[in-house]
């Protein structure tokens, strides 16, 4: 059986054909023009993983009700929506740096949530750029 899939590792967006036997194990990639093509096959064939991005309630700041954050490494996709009902039970308080560890072990071991936004105790204006 033969899937067709873009990969999304770089801009070029090869067009890849994926063969796989009748137990649906990958035995061929076409299509790619670098290993990293034929990595992203063989993962999404395998062990599909997204990285989720998203936001958390923040209370202790003025200006912002949500924290944008998102996991450290890609999680599995069938576990996406676990990943978001834990997400909804999850709150941050300001101040919270970039990076800044919002849950440790999210979903998987060594996989944290973490802040994509600088926000200040009760500040009253974006400081993402601080």
């Amino acid at each position: 059986m033969k899937k067709n899939l873009t990969c999304i590792v770089c801009p070029i967006g090869c067009r890849l054909e994926v063969t796989l036997d009748d137990n649906g194990k990958v035995v061929d990639v076409a299509g790619n023009t670098c290993k990293r093509g034929h990595d992203y096959a063989m993962t999404e064939f395998t062990d599909p993983r997204r990285t989720l991005t998203t936001t958390v309630r923040l209370t202790g700041s003025d200006s912002d009700s949500f924290l944008p954050v998102r996991t450290s490494a890609p999680i599995p996709k069938p576990k996406l929506f676990e990943a978001m009902k834990k997400v909804n039970t999850l709150e941050a308080n300001a101040p919270v740096k970039v990076g800044d560890v919002i849950c440790a072990d999210f979903i998987e071991d060594g996989i944290n949530l973490i802040a994509c936004k600088n926000i200040d105790q009760g500040d009253s204006h974006d400081n993402s750029k601080r």
